[in-house]
């Protein structure tokens, strides 16, 4: 079956009362045969039947041995750097979101884990940057902000032989577009509030793993640790999911035609979109991802960052707010946004400078996104 009907019908099949749409469990607990034997479920943390439902339909849709959904993306990435021990190393990419970089640099090395970043889009450059002690190489499958393109192919090669967990962010490419299992990746994680979810209600995250051993590991983690995502939200995650490959294709095809309108703008000095012939890894995304590219694109206003700060203000149909991947479109400036628990200084060694600005495309016309950017830009007073 194609993806689309899969996200549809796998987890899905009707219960013992036929109900076309399985219901909510809402139970932490449920009653077990007798004192030591357990049944299928036992409390909500260990399991629950909405959430076997929605991981059973995630890992078929990546490929994977097994999913598991938790209580956000930060508690799916926090869990899969559980598996590293005291005195590990971790490789990581410099464009990444900026929770990420928080908690690997602020709450792990706490545990004595350290992390070397280097522009993930270099593949050379991680794998100079793996030491004896690198246990992990965590990438995004285009990064958060600056839409770089890694080649997952390459990298995987460099980690299998060097016996290192390659790690893969993909929230802003869903598995309608790429499937970095299939791409080599060990493990890979989604901030499913995102495309998954598409609807600005439903805070979740997503592991997927590639064998079962390493699936039986995360569960370990996941359980001991509790991040686990509630009954409800699991259903909500699950019913966004059915419509997932409808709407990234027409925010990927909004996105696009942004992007090409953006280039154009003469306030505008610098557009990042993977689907734009311009952007440094165009073809390597195209050989990657196929046609769709998502819906996010940042891009540098002429000005400064009171320039930028004006823009994302007085935009009217992008809402000014973090997030990304739903219906709604969004506006933000990542330097005092979603990328402010950087390091001043690590912030503009990456790149991520006071004037960028990253939009998340939603499902409204595009004509009338480009009209409310195009009066917003004016406003800014940019040029």
């Amino acid at each position: 079956m194609k993806f689309r009907t899969r996200a549809i019908h796998i987890g899905s099949e009707p219960d013992a009362t036929g109900a076309v749409v399985p219901p909510i469990y809402l139970s932490t607990t449920f009653v077990q045969p007798g004192p030591g034997d357990w049944g299928a479920f036992d409390y909500s943390r260990s399991g629950n039947p909405t959430r076997a439902r929605v991981e059973k339909t995630i890992a078929d849709l990546e490929g994977a041995a097994g999913s598991l959904a938790f209580s956000s993306g930060m508690a799916a990435t926090h869990c899969a750097m559980g598996l590293l021990e005291s005195g590990s190393h971790v490789v990581a990419g410099c464009d990444m979101y900026g929770g990420t970089y928080r908690l690997l640099h602020k709450i792990c090395n706490r545990n004595n884990i350290s992390v070397t970043l280097v522009h993930a889009d270099d593949a050379a450059a991680i794998a100079q940057a793996i030491r004896p002690e690198t246990k992990m190489v965590w990438v995004e499958s285009i990064g958060n902000p600056l839409m770089s393109v890694p080649d997952l192919e390459q990298i995987s090669q460099i980690t299998n032989k060097a016996g290192v967990l390659l790690a893969v962010d993909s929230t802003f490419v869903p598995p309608c577009i790429l499937k970095p299992l299939d791409l080599g990746a060990d493990i890979v994680m989604h901030s499913a509030t995102k495309y998954f979810g598409g609807h600005s209600d439903c805070l979740a995250g997503a592991l997927s793993a590639k064998t079962p051993e390493l699936h039986r590991q995360l569960y370990f983690i996941q359980n001991a640790t509790g991040g686990v995502i509630g009954g409800l939200e699991a259903f909500l995650l699950h019913r966004g999911i059915k419509t997932m490959e409808l709407r990234v294709r027409e925010q990927s095809k909004s996105a696009l035609a942004i992007a090409q309108w953006l280039e154009s703008h003469r306030s505008v000095a610098r557009v990042l979109y993977p689907g734009l012939a311009s952007h440094p890894h165009h073809q390597r995304a195209v050989r990657l991802m196929g046609d769709q590219f998502g819906g996010m694109v940042t891009f540098d206003v002429r000005g400064d960052i009171e320039t930028a700060k004006r823009l994302c203000k007085a935009t009217e149909l992008f809402g000014l707010a973090v997030s990304c991947g739903a219906v709604e479109s969004l506006i933000e400036q990542p330097a005092t946004m979603s990328h402010a628990s950087y390091d001043p200084a690590a912030r503009a060694q990456a790149g991520i400078c006071d004037t960028l600005v990253r939009i998340s495309v939603g499902l409204e016309d595009p004509e009338d996104l480009i009209a409310d950017l195009d009066r917003a830009l004016a406003i800014a007073g940019g040029a």
